[in-house]
């Protein structure tokens, strides 16, 4: 049986992360130091060719998307959205200390939402339905390798869940502009759910004619 090859890689940077500020849903465009480095990052190494590009549709991925993979078609995946972290949206943790609610969704974000937002366990059951039926699209149209244009956490989370070798999600942070490639063997992926991380994305330097 034929198997998968998927790509796993971060959008670009945006400067209200670099501020410290928790932003899921907010829909903010890369910085342009952002832009820049998926440039340099595509320059020295070059992103894998596939099938098929993925994104969620916020716009630090499609603007990710159409520095990395110009004039490609993209296809959206709204599940593959970041997290919402509701009432707490474009504030950092400084402006939250002393809040009761953010020292326990800091204990256990799985039992405890941001107010009006989502949590952690939503979030990673959300992210993993997806990515499930993300994995069913490609065999259904017989694509051998596709990318997903996505966020830390969103990638983080689908490989602690089905990665191997297992590992916690805070082992599969990465910089932006980077990820993981990983394979999806038909039959593994169908007893046990579970794929293997080969390798870190890019791959190596691009080849200069």
């Amino acid at each position: 049986m034929q198997s998968y090859i998927i790509y796993l890689i971060r959008h670009g940077a945006i400067d209200e992360t670099n501020r410290g500020r928790y932003i899921g849903r907010t829909d903010v465009h890369l910085s342009d130091k952002g832009r820049q480095a998926l440039r340099s990052i595509d320059e020295q190494f070059g992103y894998p060719y596939a099938d098929k590009i993925y994104a969620s549709p916020l716009l630090r991925c499609t603007e990710t998307c159409s520095i990395i993979y110009p004039q490609r078609d993209i296809q959206t995946v709204g599940a593959l959205s970041e997290c919402d972290f509701g009432d707490w949206e474009g504030k950092s943790a400084a402006d939250l200390a002393g809040n009761p609610t953010f020292a326990q969704w800091l204990q256990n974000s799985d039992k405890t939402p941001p107010p009006n937002g989502e949590s952690g366990k939503a979030f990673a059951s959300r992210v993993c339905r997806g990515f499930e039926r993300l994995v069913e699209e490609m065999s259904a149209e017989n694509l051998k390798t596709a990318a997903v244009v996505t966020h830390g956490g969103v990638i983080m989370t689908i490989l602690a869940m089905f990665g191997l070798p297992q590992a916690e999600s805070y082992r599969w942070r990465m910089d932006n502009g980077y990820g993981f490639a990983v394979r999806i063997t038909p039959m593994l992926w169908m007893r046990d759910r579970v794929m293997e991380v080969f390798d870190t994305v890019p791959f190596a330097p691009k080849v200069r004619e």
